[in-house]
């Protein structure tokens, strides 16, 4: 598993076209960006951010690269970036990731911090749909990086406060090199809400004290959803 140890405009935006799905029996709207040639491997067992970055170009820009040199260059650009001194098999941290994901993806994304998971959630999904752009996790504590990529809820929050996140849709760049306990499943695979809990957990960081700790990192492209107590790092 790739190592993360230290490791998202309202007003005035028009909605891009993305996929709406049927709505299942026990939601009202879903929505999926995900296409057949975004996903990327990870190349190597530390660079689970820098595959995350090439699926998130390969989504924005409609692309389908699946290079191990531009995974290199992310990765060398990201820890260049890091806030924090780590050795290489330690990844990048949410510093350097953030980093990585404005200079290659959009320069708009931002580190968003939540208190809470439902908190974490509910912004990413409404991010996701507003902007039409995936969602960067940091998943198992910190030690991995996923995609969210689609979202199924009671009501869309385009258009309504009102909603529960009922299930969501992730990519993990490891498939294909190891799934195990649930990392990393098939792209695009769905996660009710209950067993999404288990993989979107508090940050905790080995060697020292963050300001991050115990909180849900995502890097949603910026705009005013926020939901909840949560910190969010805007573009400089």
């Amino acid at each position: 598993m790739g190592r993360l140890l230290a490791v998202t405009l309202l007003a005035g935006l028009a909605l891009a076209p993305g996929r709406v799905l049927a709505a299942g029996p026990s939601t009202s709207f879903s929505f999926d960006l995900y296409r057949p040639g975004v996903y990327a491997m990870q190349a190597t067992w530390t660079w689970c951010t820098a595959a995350s970055v090439e699926i998130m170009r390969n989504e924005i820009l409609d692309t389908s690269d699946h290079s191990a040199a531009d995974q290199g260059r992310f990765f060398a650009y990201m820890r260049a970036h890091n806030r924090y001194p780590m050795t290489v098999h330690a990844g990048v941290d949410p510093t350097g990731f953030l980093a990585g994901l404005r200079a290659f993806v959009d320069p708009t994304y931002g580190l968003v911090a939540s208190t809470t998971f439902d908190d974490a959630v509910r912004s990413a999904a409404r991010q996701l749909r507003l902007r039409n752009e995936p969602v960067a996790l940091i998943v198992d504590a910190g030690r991995h990086a996923w995609v969210l990529v689609g979202f199924s809820a009671t009501a869309d929050p385009a258009t309504s406060q009102q909603y529960q996140v009922t299930s969501v849709r992730v990519v993990g760049p490891l498939y294909g090199r190891q799934s195990i306990d649930g990392y990393d499943s098939p792209p695009n695979a769905q996660l009710s809400y209950s067993a999404f809990r288990r993989f979107l957990l508090p940050y905790t960081f080995p060697y020292g004290r963050t300001p991050w700790d115990g909180r849900f990192i995502t890097f949603q492209p910026s705009g005013s959803a926020a939901v909840g107590s949560e910190t969010r790092t805007r573009p400089s």
